[in-house]
């Protein structure tokens, strides 16, 4: 059963509540056509269902099904993927001949992945190259069996045009009021900018960037976390009723949401307020509570490798979510420093680019000699 997450209810009936039925095995086996009117023996059937996301499948149906993530594939990955198959069907496919008419160069792909696709599958990747593919077949009509073009990074912007993606890189200076956090999407992890800043006003927290209740409510969890903890961290205690507080996270009309964007707001919070820049190669993600506890998150993966391929190298993440590390692959593991915090005093020790008014001293967890051996236990 295709896309199941895209059913839809209307004044013919609710495919859902067919569903129901004939997706659990207690009541499938008279399961009864209404439209034939025969009954059918559906026990012995095992349905497989596919779909994007899994809040629009109604709960009760979700209840009878064994729910199996499927990680998007890493940049590597669909690289790999495109020279070995797509790149090979693409050619055959436009009618040349790989040894003579084209060759696509490894710059070139990363370049098609990363600037005009935005997937966690290779569908529109093996549709630019076909792309090419076409552009360069014309020319070999036009100029003769004997053309021959070498598929470069600045050769793919001349068939494909304007690059319709930026690619995400971590931030040039360090800044204050400006940290960086990981996010996971649909289409794999990608880095999130969260600026903060300070105006004088009476307390207000303003939230814009296209946030969901989540996340907005963990900007407020970080607002009280900071405002509880202001004299530890040389903070003004009346700062809330002499500042209005403006956080916001860029590419807003992009909706975000989740609650692993605490620690990343508590630090550009605290960084405003105490004038202490972040530094500019760290990013991080975590949930944050009013104790200023770091409670584990998802996408550990996609969002390490977000990182990566951003040129961050260091990661500060949740304690508990070390047994994430063994997904990871090793040669990026290796080019990175991961910090495992368990309280937001460790956060700030690390994602700070200078002293605090007020010293912080906490013991920081660190796994920068993580090694993922091969039966994927993890040892410091």
């Amino acid at each position: 059963l295709d896309e199941v997450d895209k059913m839809s209810m209307d004044f013919r009936g609710d495919p859902s509540a067919a569903l129901l039925e004939v997706l659990d095995p207690e009541q499938n086996h008279t399961f009864l056509d209404h439209y034939l009117d025969v009954e059918y023996d559906l026990s012995s059937v095992m349905f497989i269902c596919t779909a994007n996301v899994l809040h629009t499948i109604p709960q009760a149906l979700r209840d009878r099904m064994e729910v199996l993530q499927l990680a998007g594939y890493t940049e590597q990955e669909k690289t790999e993927i495109a020279k070995r198959f797509l790149a090979p069907k693409a050619i055959e496919g436009s009618g040349l001949d790989a040894a003579k008419n084209i060759v696509f160069t490894d710059e070139a792909i990363q370049t098609i992945i990363q600037r005009y696709t935005r997937e966690a599958g290779v569908r529109n990747l093996e549709r630019e190259l076909s792309s090419i593919c076409r552009k360069v077949a014309r020319k070999v009509v036009v100029e003769g069996k004997g053309f021959q073009e070498s598929i470069t990074a600045e050769k793919v912007t001349e068939y494909l045009g304007v690059p319709r993606f930026r690619p995400s890189m971590a931030e040039e200076k360090e800044e204050i009021g400006v940290a960086t956090g990981l996010a996971w999407t649909e289409v794999g992890g990608e880095i999130l900018v969260t600026e903060a800043t300070l105006m004088p006003g009476r307390g207000h927290l303003t939230l814009t960037g296209k946030l969901g209740d989540v996340m907005q409510e963990s900007a407020q969890a970080a607002m009280s976390w900071v405002r509880s903890k202001a004299d530890e961290l040389g903070i003004p205690k009346e700062f809330n009723k002499k500042t209005d507080v403006h956080i916001h996270v860029p590419e807003g009309a992009i909706p975000k949401d989740g609650p692993s964007a605490g620690i990343t707001l508590a630090t550009a919070l605290v960084s405003a307020l105490a004038r202490v820049p972040v530094r500019k190669d760290v990013a991080m993600t975590g949930e944050i509570t009013l104790r200023g506890k770091i409670l584990p998150i998802g996408g550990v993966k996609e969002k390490v490798l977000a990182a990566h391929r951003a040129g961050i190298k260091t990661i500060i993440m949740p304690k508990d979510n070390e047994k994430d590390l063994a997904d990871i692959p090793k040669n990026v593991l290796d080019s990175m420093n991961m910090y495992l915090v368990g309280q937001m005093d460790e956060v700030l020790k690390i994602a700070l680019a200078g002293p605090m008014p007020a010293a912080i001293t906490s013991e920081v967890a660190t796994a920068t000699d993580v090694d993922v051996e091969s039966d994927d236990t993890i040892t410091h």
